[in-house]
C-alpha cells in the first residue's frame, strides 16, 4: 500500500467520503463519532437543509462541536425540537421517514450483517460489546443505510461472532418485507464497498487515493471481489478539510 497523499489522514478521507454520500439527502439518523462528523460536514458544505436526528430524540440538531454522546446537551440546545425516544422510533423510523441511517460495528460480513454484541461464544465471550441499541431497527426501517468502519481483517470477517443487525438478503431483494434497502455503501479508511445488484454481496467499488487493492483484500476476511468499473475516490478538497478540522477542534 502506498501511504495516503500528504495533507490529510485516512480517517479524514473516510469522513469526507461519508459526507459526500449524503448529497440529496433530507433526513439522516446520526450516531456519535465519525457519523456525526460526516453528517455535520455535509450540512455545512452541500446540504444546508439536512435534518439530523439523534436517537435521544433531538430533531434538527446543529452541533458546533462533536457531541460526546446522544445525550449531549448541545444537541437539545441546537435542535428544532426534542421528542421522546419512542416517538423517534415509532413515528420517524417505523414510519419510513428516515432517508439515511448511519451505522457501524465491531464486525461486518460480505452481506453487510453487523455484530455489536460479542466476540467469541455468547455464554463466555472474549469481548462483550455494547449491544444492539437501535441499530437493528435503523437497518430495517431506514430507506438506506451507510456503514462507516475502519477496514481491518478482524472486523471484515467471513463469519460473524454474533448477528446483531441484519444487512442484505441474498435471493430476497425485499429483505423479508423490510421498509428500506439496507446497506447501500460501506465506507472505510481504504475505500468504498457497495452491494452487487445480482448477488447482494459487498464488492470493492472505490479505492481511496494512494491505496492499493491488495491492501484492501489483505484486510478482508472473505474473498473480496472488485467492481468491473473500480474507481478512485476524489481526494478531499481544501474546503472540505478546513470545515472538517474546524468541526473536529471545536
Amino acid at each position: 500500500m502506498t501511504a495516503p497523499e500528504p495533507g490529510y489522514s485516512a480517517d479524514e478521507m473516510m469522513t469526507v467520503a461519508a459526507a459526500r454520500e449524503l448529497r440529496g439527502t433530507r433526513v439522516c439518523f446520526v450516531g456519535i463519532g465519525l457519523p456525526s462528523l460526516a453528517a455535520n460536514l455535509a450540512r455545512q458544505l452541500h446540504q444546508p437543509d439536512l435534518v439530523l436526528i439523534y436517537e435521544s430524540g433531538t430533531i434538527g440538531a446543529k452541533p458546533s462541536r462533536p457531541p460526546l454522546s446522544v445525550g449531549d446537551g448541545e444537541l437539545a440546545e441546537t435542535a428544532d425540537l426534542v421528542v421522546s425516544m419512542p416517538e423517534i422510533f415509532a413515528y420517524w423510523l417505523q414510519g419510513g421517514r428516515i432517508q439515511v441511517g448511519f451505522l457501524g460495528g465491531a464486525q461486518i460480513d460480505r452481506f453487510g450483517n453487523l455484530n455489536t454484541t460479542v466476540i467469541g461464544p455468547y455464554e463466555r465471550p472474549q469481548v462483550r460489546l455494547p449491544g444492539a441499541g437501535g441499530a437493528p431497527e435503523i437497518a430495517w426501517c431506514a430507506q438506506r443505510v451507510v456503514v462507516i468502519m475502519r477496514h481491518r481483517r478482524r472486523a471484515f470477517v467471513e463469519r460473524l461472532g454474533f448477528l446483531t443487525t441484519p444487512g442484505l438478503c441474498p435471493g430476497d431483494p425485499e429483505r423479508g418485507g423490510a421498509l428500506g434497502k439496507g446497506p447501500t455503501a460501506v465506507i472505510t479508511d481504504l475505500g468504498v464497498l457497495r452491494p452487487d445488484p445480482a448477488t447482494q454481496e459487498l464488492v470493492l467499488s472505490e479505492l481511496h487515493p494512494g491505496v492499493d487493492p491488495d491492501r484492501v483484500r489483505a484486510e478482508t476476511g472473505w474473498h473480496l471481489r472488485e467492481a468491473a468499473d473500480l474507481g478512485r475516490t476524489a481526494p478531499p478538497t481544501a474546503q472540505e478539510l478546513d470545515v472538517l478540522r474546524r468541526l473536529s477542534s471545536e
